[in-house]
């Protein structure tokens, strides 16, 4: 098969004027007193969109993690639930604040945090769980929900890759007591790099706006800091092109739906490959299109990775569990992960995830298609 004249990138943005404009009047004009023009405007039409009363601007997803942790007061001995089968920027700031990330299950169809699992990590020095929107997919909040009230733990919702996706008609963003989102430039809304913190407490709102800015009190104009926080702010910039893009969600997030339904319409009969899920109670926005290969094929991921790639289509691996990770694998709590996280450790090797971004079209994903059945023909035993 003769490969396409141009890579297929695994993802990527939707730019339009819009965002140029912005940005060039943000450049122009977001300075002095009106440094602030754009981030109270982005912020604003934000949480009015996820539905929550407070939303502040940040450099990254990690950063609001971080932040969300530090202002519940989580920190050295305590420990926080959160799925083996996610990026490590979902575990780090549970260790930036001294305490210990607990590796959970996943479920088999979504590949989100597994409730039942979830009870099988609980502890006496549990503090709060961590579920992530994976891939744009939902985890049983209501499930989820029920065992932190139970056990009176803070629920911190990792949205970083869900903009959009809705469960029980409640947007991502809104499960948590405290949920924070990315914007890196491979995000359905993006800012090139930035993230989002929302929340319906004000208490957490407050905390973080102390936090974010080096410990300073607010209207501290005299640089006379309470406490030694940190700097995590976005640039005038990157909110501009946050406005716009926000302006935009609906057409972006239509988009996302479109692509993984022409994947659907090439692979959905295929007895070899299984897409991302969408159970009844969920708006999946499908930020990553993924294939989950068949046991039965036998079939090395990196194998076919190899082979689209030179077929000039890239593809990611599905997320290494976070306990088989060098930065984790020697912990305590890794070791007894490996153990526990059946579905993890099926999955992950079985998975990748195929070209999604925005400026995929049908005819891009019948190369991609076509190139993966061929791959897969190749390759199976």
């Amino acid at each position: 098969m003769n490969p396409p004249r141009e890579r297929i990138p695994i993802s990527g943005p939707s730019i339009t004027q819009k965002e140029i404009d912005y940005v060039t009047d943000a450049a122009t004009n977001a300075w002095y007193a009106d440094h602030a023009m754009y981030h109270v405007r982005f912020e604003k039409a934000f949480a009015e969109y996820v539905g929550v009363k407070h939303a502040v601007s940040l450099p990254s997803c990690t950063a609001g993690l971080h932040l969300a942790l530090a202002a519940l007061n989580i920190g050295p001995g305590d420990e926080v639930i959160l799925p083996d089968l996610t990026w490590i920027a979902s575990a780090a700031p549970i260790s930036y604040v001294g305490a210990t990330p607990v590796f959970a299950d996943v479920e088999p169809d979504t590949w989100c945090l597994s409730a039942q699992s979830i009870r099988d990590c609980i502890t006496p020095n549990t503090k709060a769980i961590l579920p992530v929107d994976l891939y744009g997919g939902m985890p049983d909040y209501d499930a989820i929900r029920t065992i932190a009230d139970e056990y009176d733990l803070a629920l911190i919702e990792d949205a970083a890759e869900a903009i959009g996706s809705q469960y029980n008609h409640r947007q991502a963003g809104s499960l948590g007591d405290v949920a924070a989102f990315s914007f890196h430039g491979s995000k359905t809304l993006t800012t090139g790099e930035g993230g989002m913190l929302v929340t319906n407490d004000d208490h957490i709102r407050e905390r973080v706006m102390i936090l974010r800015d080096h410990g300073r009190m607010p209207g501290d104009t005299m640089f006379f800091n309470a406490e030694v926080g940190f700097k995590y702010k976005m640039s005038a910039m990157q909110a501009a092109i946050g406005l716009a893009q926000i302006e935009r969600v609906e057409e972006l997030i239509a988009k996302k739906r479109d692509i993984f339904q022409w994947y659907q319409n090439e692979l959905g009969d295929s007895p070899h490959i299984t897409l991302n899920a969408q159970p009844d109670n969920v708006k999946n926005t499908y930020w990553m299109v993924t294939a989950l290969l068949e046991p039965a094929l036998h079939i090395d991921r990196e194998n076919l990775r190899a082979n689209l790639d030179q077929c000039g289509v890239d593809t990611r691996p599905f997320f290494h569990p976070l306990s088989a990770i060098p930065a984790y694998r020697n912990t305590p709590q890794a070791n007894a992960a490996r153990t526990r996280n059946t579905i993890a450790y099926d999955v992950s090797p079985r998975g990748l995830n195929l070209p999604s971004g925005q400026n995929m079209t049908p005819q891009l994903v019948k190369q991609v298609t076509s190139a993966l059945k061929v791959s897969i023909d190749k390759l199976k035993k």
